[in-house]
């Protein structure tokens, strides 16, 4: 039986001013329906932080690895990082990994929660295969391959297909 673990944490100090004000900025910046979706991504956070931790502890190269390589291959790392630059991390890095961040910054959306919309209506596609929560973390051979079925009115179009050899029609000398 699989054992399930919560996926978030809420705030120690539940109605600290400052606390608020910097997460409804998180909100409305990245388009996030609830906070609770920010709890999310700091609670994931924290996680990686907390490996990192453990593994300068036990300092074993080969989970270092693995944890530096899935941070390189989810695009939060640059090549060649340390565990060092795990501990940097920080949630706007891992909220602009996002798939409705990344649509909206590819120009298929105006807005971020145009981009979400879309999301949810099933008009994205990432190698083919429809995403349809906006949560989904776009890792770097994802980038290239986000795929937009529909065309919002102001957004950057995308490009069209270059035509075949144009015959002459008929009635017309070549």
């Amino acid at each position: 039986m699989r054992r399930l673990r919560r996926r978030f944490t809420r705030p120690r100090v539940p109605y600290n001013d400052q606390q608020i004000a910097d997460e409804r900025e998180l909100v409305k910046k990245y388009g996030l329906r609830r906070k609770r979706e920010l709890w999310k991504a700091k609670t994931t956070l924290r996680r990686y932080r907390e490996r990192a931790r453990e593994l300068i502890a036990e300092k074993s190269p080969a989970k270092e690895a693995v944890l530096l390589q899935k941070l390189v291959s989810q695009g939060m790392l640059a090549e060649g990082s340390t565990l060092d630059h795990v501990l940097g991390l920080t949630v706007e890095q891992l909220l602009n990994r996002r798939l409705q961040t990344v649509v909206f910054q590819g120009g298929m959306a105006k807005t971020m929660l145009q981009a979400r919309q879309a999301i949810v209506h099933g008009k994205v596609l990432v190698h083919g295969r429809r995403i349809t929560f906006p949560s989904y973390l776009v890792s770097v051979s994802d980038q290239g391959a986000i795929q937009s079925l529909f065309t919002a009115p102001g957004a950057a179009k995308p490009a069209a297909p270059a035509p075949a050899a144009a015959e002459p029609a008929e009635g017309e000398d070549a």
